[in-house]
Formats: structure tokens, sequence, C-alpha cells
């Protein structure tokens, strides 16, 4: 245990990075996790299409996803511009979810919306650490030892939050487009009436329902399978027809 919180097995860890499903970097964290984590570790590919080196998208993206798992799951989360230098590496534990990753924005919207939260500084270093590539050599490491219950309390320690903090408000911007090109938002769909018309670049839009719903070849918005507002266009490509893309400011009016 660290501190007064016990470690037991989860057997569950959830890979979130910008590495790219395509690319040669996946299998080398997964090898590193098998080299450490129990027979019978369940490793699930969340997304490998973060947003690159956007730790703020990153960060809204993992706290809509996270919901969908269950306690006790641990999240790998690693988009890491910063990699190398000074930021600090961390372990977050938030409404009974597990989260390792860089201190640099990525996990902080998970841990401001918890009900409750701890987090952890990570002291410990491999004997052989690449300076690019922490996601492989240390994040790795630490998220099978979470997983396995067996996290050494001299490998970290116990800090009043993380370094970084987004804090806990939507983000008015897209955040991450799908490869239909439909475009997600950082802005929850609980939060805007469907009354409401969302404002992106010059484009103006309404809310349907579903796809089928949904003028003909107009674009529009609606409440996606986790709870983003997503704007698309019916068998479109709405990032190409609107052009609009990552990091393009979105609005709400009445």
């Amino acid at each position: 245990m660290f501190g007064s919180t016990p470690l037991t097995a989860h057997k569950m860890i959830v890979l979130f990075t910008d590495f790219g499903a395509d690319d040669l970097y996946v299998a080398q964290v997964k090898a590193a996790l098998a080299q450490q984590s129990p027979a019978g570790t369940l490793v699930l590919d969340l997304l490998h299409r973060v947003p690159a080196f956007d730790a703020k998208a990153g960060a809204h993206l993992l706290a809509a996803l996270q919901p969908q798992f269950p306690a006790g799951a641990v999240f790998l989360a690693v988009v890491d511009p910063g990699v190398g230098t000074v930021r600090d590496a961390a372990v977050l534990q938030a409404d009974g979810k597990w989260y390792v990753g860089p201190d640099n924005g990525l996990l902080s919207v998970v841990a401001a919306r918890a009900t409750e939260s701890r987090t952890w500084r990570i002291l410990w270093r491999p004997q052989a650490l690449s300076a690019s590539f922490h996601g492989r050599d240390l994040f790795a490491p630490v998220a099978a030892w979470v997983a396995a219950g067996t996290l050494a309390a001299d490998k970290i320690q116990e800090t009043p939050g993380l370094t970084v903090q987004l804090g806990a408000d939507d983000l008015a911007e897209i955040v991450y487009i799908d490869h239909f090109g439909n475009l997600f938002t950082g802005l929850r769909a609980c939060n805007v009436p469907r009354s409401a018309t969302i404002v992106a670049g010059e484009h103006r839009l309404r809310y349907a329902r579903v796809f089928a719903e949904a003028p003909a070849g107009e674009a529009f918005w609606y409440d996606n399978s986790i709870g983003l507002i997503e704007i698309a266009i019916a068998a479109g490509n709405a990032a190409a027809r609107l052009g609009l893309e990552v990091g393009h400011a979105v609005g709400v009016t009445g």
C-alpha cells in the first residue's frame, strides 16, 4: 500500500496515447507491460490517436471516455510533448480508478471532476530510461505495478495535487476528429440545451437526435455516445466540409 491506500490487483490496464496505432510504439509499451504485469491482466487499447502533443484535448477526451470502465481500471495515459524535461510523472487515484502518466494537464480534468482523488509523484526511475520514451520505460512499469498491487511506497511520494491543472470546466474547442470526419468538442452535452445553436467558424449548427433525423447534406450537432457535443454530417465528412480542425473554437448561442 502507499499511505493509507491499499493496493489490490486490478487486472485491467487501459492504453490512451498519441502514439499512433500503426506506428512502432504501442507494441513496445505492451512488451514492457507484459514483463511486469500478472498473468491474466487485460490490456485494452482505448485510443492511440489522441491529437498529437495536445494534452489539453487529451484531458477532455480521457475524462469523457473513462466512465465506460469499471472501478479498479488502470489507465496508462501518455501524451507527453515535455518528455525528458523537468515535468513531473504522476499517479492519480480518482473515484476508484487509477491513472499513470505525465503531470502536464492530461490527468487533471479527471482529477478536477472526481468526487475523491489522491495524487503521487513518481520518484522511481529505471536504470535504462530513454530520454524520449517514458511511456515505455517509466509509465508502463508503474502502471503494471499498480495493476498488480505491487507498487512500493518508496517509488512514489504523495502530493497535494497535480502540478498542472486545467480545471473541471468544459473546453469550447474541437478536441478530436474520427475517421468519418466527425468532430468531437470538449463540451458536455448535458450542459447545453437542445434548442441551442453551436457556432463553429462561420457555421451555425442546429441539434439533431441521430444522423437519420438530420437534414440531408447539412451539418448538425448531437449528443454523442460519450456525452460530448459532436458535429457531423450524415454520410459525409464534416471536418472536410466545414474546414474545421482540432483546436478550433466552438460557441453556444440560444
